[in-house]
């Protein structure tokens, strides 16, 4: 079993038919139902027989050890194996054996000299203690370790390698996120705040979808914080960056907005959005100040941005609506209510974040998604709006008609024609729908008769 463990999800690099070492980005979903079967039958056998699991694990490392031809895949099935068993030991037994596999694992990494070698034993690596937070967060000094090992191989542009150390970074933040926010023996300030004071150089040899990763870990880390003066200092030294970024574009839009049509601009912008989302997710609530700061000029460029998109459409028809550059206008769109929702959806015990963010956007979004022809309309404004309403409920009602008004009247000509096409608005109409007949009602019920059947025609 240990030979032939399937592969889980989490691991990014593989040896392909050709013996080739590639990122692999599919989820062969047999295959990981077939892994947790395996994990779960392993699990078993460990625990009736701890010893004789170790033993065998520890024997089939010593062979990759003194196999100087040795094949990637016995390696790689071994360490899925491993990372398979947390948990099915005592802590002391379980904190022996991890301790031997990593050590061999690292004087393995030492005495390889393949720069492709080196990637997947630093994969399996990473693989092997992601699964072992329990560990990670009783030795504080190793889990410190780990992670500026993984600081390291985020400088490492092998492929595949950055990707699976910023996933890593997430997983383990994500189950020891507490650590990072306490001064440790011996140590003058706490994990996250050293990274803080580095963090530039950390993520300077990052991709953007890589960079947004590590800031959610960061949000994470800070997010655990309990003392809310800390919490604040750590949140605006790490959007510092994003937000230098933001106001630079902001300032040079003021003096000229035909700035913002600049392909550059519209990424950088979109990037900066991106990293917002993510660090939105990690934080919920204490992501207040941030939104706030930047909520007007979000709504700003998404209107400017709608009418670039309506000039381009009228002007090239609807086949316009599939250039690169609307499609990447339509990207920053989405992206801001992306944002919006996230934050929304995140932030517990904040009641005034509907009346705070919700009426600005009813004009803006609302109304441009009624003039909009049908192949600019952005499905995530439903998505966002049945999302406020599950979380509003009731005092969403005086809002419900300009909704209705808004998205029910132009979408029952988009679904009608047959029932292929706009996938996405066909799930969200329905999800908002639901929303507003679970918490709204009264307001569905008295709209007028017409536009009732409006909402009818549509579920028929």
């Amino acid at each position: 079993m240990i030979c032939r463990m399937a592969k889980p999800e989490e691991v990014l690099i593989v040896e392909d038919e050709n013996g080739n070492l590639v990122r692999e980005t599919m989820k062969d979903t047999d295959v990981l139902v077939q892994y947790k079967i395996m994990r779960e039958t392993l699990i078993y056998l460990s625990r009736l027989d701890h010893d004789d699991t170790v033993k065998r694990m520890r024997g089939k490392l010593s062979t990759q050890l003194n196999d100087t031809d040795c094949r990637w895949n016995n390696l790689n099935t071994l360490c899925w194996a491993i990372g398979s068993i947390s948990g099915s030991m005592i802590e002391e037994q379980e904190n022996k054996f991890l301790l031997m596999v990593m050590c061999d694992l690292l004087r393995l990494c030492e005495i390889t000299m393949d720069k492709d070698n080196k990637a997947v034993i630093a994969s399996n690596i990473m693989y092997v203690v992601g699964e072992y937070p329990r560990f990670l967060r009783a030795h504080s000094k190793f889990l410190k370790g780990v992670m500026n090992k993984l600081f390291e191989f985020m400088h490492n542009t092998h492929p595949g390698v950055q990707d699976m150390a910023c996933d890593t970074i997430l997983k383990i933040v994500q189950k020891c996120r507490r650590k990072f926010v306490v001064i440790q023996d011996g140590e003058n300030e706490s994990f996250v705040s050293e990274l803080l004071s580095g963090l530039s150089t950390t993520v300077a040899d990052l991709k953007p979808h890589q960079v947004h990763t590590f800031y959610e870990s960061v949000g994470s880390m800070i997010q655990a914080e309990s003392n809310s003066q800390k919490r604040d200092e750590y949140f605006l030294r790490l959007i510092v960056l994003p937000n230098q970024k933001l106001l630079e574009i902001i300032g040079k839009a003021g003096q000229n907005v035909d700035f913002l049509k600049d392909q550059d601009v519209i990424r950088t912008l979109l990037n900066t959005l991106r990293t917002n989302t993510r660090v939105a997710s990690s934080l919920g609530k204490y992501f207040l100040p941030q939104i706030t700061l930047i909520f007007s000029d979000m709504l700003n460029v998404y209107r400017m941005y709608s009418e670039l998109i309506s000039t381009s459409i009228a002007g090239g028809g609807p086949l316009a609506s599939r250039t690169a550059y609307v499609k990447l206008l339509r990207s920053v769109k989405r992206e801001t209510l992306n944002l919006i929702e996230t934050f929304s959806d995140k932030a517990e015990g904040q009641p005034q974040i509907g009346k705070q963010f919700v009426p600005p956007m009813m004009d803006i979004v609302l109304g441009d998604y009624a003039k909009n022809v049908p192949d600019a309309r952005e499905s995530e404004v439903l998505s966002l709006f049945a999302t406020i309403i599950n979380k509003y409920k009731a005092s969403m009602i005086e809002d419900i008609p300009h909704i209705f008004e808004a998205v029910f009247m132009c979408m029952l000509d988009m679904i009608t024609k047959n029932f292929e096409d706009y996938q996405e608005h066909r799930l969200n109409i329905f999800s908002l729908l639901r929303a507003i007949a679970a918490h709204c009602f009264p307001a569905l019920i008295s709209v007028s008769s017409r536009k009732l059947m409006f909402a009818m025609d549509s579920i028929i």
